[in-house]
């Protein structure tokens, strides 16, 4: 497990285990409208048989010190695509700000399908 350390002034440091971040990054994606789930399907098959917990998120630490996320999701038919991206990209800054005080760098949003409602079918 790999631990995120985080200094607060005058309170010490905070260390956030990175499947936390995954954590509150699938919840936070998963809130919105119109996103039918997260996928792994950018990942070769023996790196999904690795990463099972990632499911359809990947995270790095920039030079910086900025967190650069990446969310790999389905969508269902007849939602604005770029409205569900802005959505999201909301959902996860506000989410990591106010549960572990993290100012996200960039969060791309890819999607990767679309799905039909079952009553639609």
């Amino acid at each position: 497990m790999t631990k995120t350390k985080t200094t607060l002034p005058k309170k010490g440091k905070v260390e956030i285990d990175r499947d936390i971040l995954l954590s509150i990054i699938n919840l936070a994606t998963k809130e919105i409208n119109g996103v039918e789930s997260l996928t792994n399907a950018y990942l070769p098959i023996y790196k999904k048989m690795l990463k099972p917990k990632s499911e359809g998120v990947a995270i790095k630490f920039d030079t910086n010190g900025l967190l650069n996320v990446d969310v790999y999701i389905k969508v269902y038919m007849g939602y604005s695509v770029p409205d569900i991206a802005y959505r999201v990209q909301e959902n996860i800054k506000n989410a990591l700000n106010s549960m572990v005080g993290i100012k996200p760098g960039k969060i791309n949003v890819h999607v990767y399908g679309v799905a039909c409602d079952e009553e639609i079918q």
